[in-house]
C-alpha cells in the first residue's frame, strides 16, 4: 500500500487500481494461464498433433506415454517407445512400450489437415512419421482411439468461447436493464426487479436442463452451439443487473449527476457520460467472475448429453468418457479435460477477486 499511498495525490482512479491489481502476483499468473488458454483456442489446429476424430482403431485406451531422451545404447533426440498388445486374465487388451520401436519426435510435422489463421494446412507444431503404426498420445486415448490431447486442445475452442460469448451478451443485457432500471425507477424498475425475481426463483440447474432438453437432437452443430449460449446468456444477466441497479440509485443522487439534469443534459448523456463510467468496475468485476459459471454450465450440461453433442468436442463432452465409474477405474487419464476445466476456473476466480480488490483501491 506505500506506492499507493506515495501516489494518491497524483494518480487517478484507474492508475490506483492497477497499481494494486498489479501487486497481485496471483492474479497475474492467472492473467497468463487465461491468455495462454485462449492463445490455445486460436491455434489449436496447429498445436493439436491429430484431429479431433482420427481413430487409432487398434488403439484404443493407450495409456499417457512420455517422451525420452534416454535409451540402452544412450542418448537421443526426444522420442516415444512405439506400443505393444497383451491380454491380461481378465481378458482386457493392456498396451506397454515396446523398446525396440521408437519414434523420434518431429518439430512442424505433417498431419491431419486443418484451418489455421483461414488457410488450410496439414502442419502442426509437432508429430512423429505419419507412416508410423502407432502415434503420440501424450494425454493417451479414448475407446475409440482418439487422442486426447488432441481433443482436449479442440475442445478448448468451444468451452472457453462460450463462456466469453455467452458473458457478453449477459453484461450487455445486465448492464442496459440495470441501468435503466435504476436510472429511470418507477414502473420501469417494478417490471425489472419482478422480472429478475422470476427468473431467479427457479433452481438454476434444473431450468438450464429444461431449456436444453428442449433443442431439437436435429438441429445442426452451428445452432446448437448458439442455443446453448443464448440459454445461459439469457438466464445469467439477473445478478449483475441487481448490482448496477444499487449502484446507479446511489450514483443518481450524487451531485455531478444532479448538475448535469439541471443544466438539461438528456438522459442519454447522463447514463453514458455520467452513469455508466461510474459502474464500469463493477461490471468488468462481475462479468470476470461470470465467466467460470458459464464453462461449468456448459460442461455440466454437455456431461449430461444436455448441451454440446457430438460430433462436436468440448471438455463436458470429453468428460462423458468417465461417467461410467469401471472404465475410470482402469483409465484415469480420461479425467484430464477436469483439470483443464478446474485451471481455468480457478484463475477467473483468482483474476476476479483481483478485479474486485483493485476497484477499490483505497481500501487495504
Amino acid at each position: 500500500m506505500s506506492e499507493i499511498n506515495d501516489t494518491l495525490s497524483t494518480a487517478g482512479q484507474w492508475q490506483l487500481a492497477w497499481i494494486k491489481f498489479r501487486q497481485n502476483r496471483v492474479a497475474l499468473v492467472s492473467g497468463v494461464i487465461l491468455a495462454l488458454m485462449y492463445l490455445m483456442t486460436v491455434f489449436s489446429g496447429f498445436l493439436a498433433p491429430y484431429g479431433p476424430d482420427h481413430r487409432f482403431a487398434r488403439r484404443p485406451y493407450v495409456p499417457p506415454q512420455g517422451l525420452h531422451l534416454f535409451a540402452s545404447d544412450g542418448l537421443h533426440l526426444p522420442f516415444a517407445y512405439g506400443l505393444k498388445e497383451h491380454v491380461d486374465h481378465t481378458g482386457r487388451t493392456l498396451f506397454t512400450h515396446d523398446p525396440e520401436v521408437r519414434y523420434t519426435l518431429q518439430l512442424f510435422a505433417t498431419g491431419d489437415s486443418h484451418s489455421f489463421l483461414g488457410f488450410e494446412t496439414d502442419l502442426h507444431l509437432f508429430g512423429i512419421d505419419s507412416a508410423a503404426e502407432d502415434g503420440l498420445f501424450l494425454f493417451g486415448t479414448d475407446r475409440q482411439g482418439r487422442d486426447l490431447l488432441s481433443r482436449i486442445l479442440y475442445g478448448a475452442r468451444i468451452s472457453l468461447t462460450i463462456g466469453l460469448i455467452g458473458v457478453t451478451i449477459s453484461v450487455i443485457l445486465g448492464a442496459v436493464l440495470g441501468v435503466t432500471s435504476g436510472y429511470f425507477g418507477g414502473w420501469v424498475d417494478e417490471l425489472t426487479q419482478r422480472t429478475i425475481e422470476m427468473l431467479r426463483a427457479f433452481p438454476q440447474i434444473p431450468l438450464w436442463m429444461a431449456l436444453s432438453a428442449a433443442i431439437p437432437p436435429d438441429v445442426d452443430q452451428i445452432t446448437s452451439y448458439f442455443m446453448i449460449t443464448l440459454i445461459l446468456s439469457l438466464l445469467g444477466w439477473t445478478s449483475l443487473a441487481r448490482i448496477v441497479r444499487g449502484k446507479v440509485l446511489s450514483l443518481r443522487s450524487e451531485e455531478f449527476v444532479m448538475a448535469a439534469q439541471v443544466m438539461g443534459a438528456r438522459h442519454k448523456r447522463v447514463i453514458f457520460r455520467h452513469l455508466i463510467p461510474g459502474v464500469l468496475g463493477e461490471i468488468i468485476v462481475v462479468a470476470t467472475i461470470a465467466v467460470p459459471t458459464m464453462i461449468l454450465a456448459e460442461s455440466a450440461l454437455s456431461f449430461l448429453n444436455l448441451g454440446i453433442r457430438a460430433p462436436m468436442t468440448s471438455w463436458g463432452v470429453l468428460l462423458q468418457e468417465g461417467r461410467n465409474l469401471t472404465t475410470l477405474y482402469f483409465h484415469q487419464w480420461l479425467l484430464l479435460p477436469a483439470l483443464f476445466i478446474v485451471i481455468t476456473v480457478l484463475s477467473f476466480n483468482f483474476l476476479g477477486d483481483a478485479f474486485r480488490d483493485a476497484a477499490d483501491p483505497y481500501t487495504d
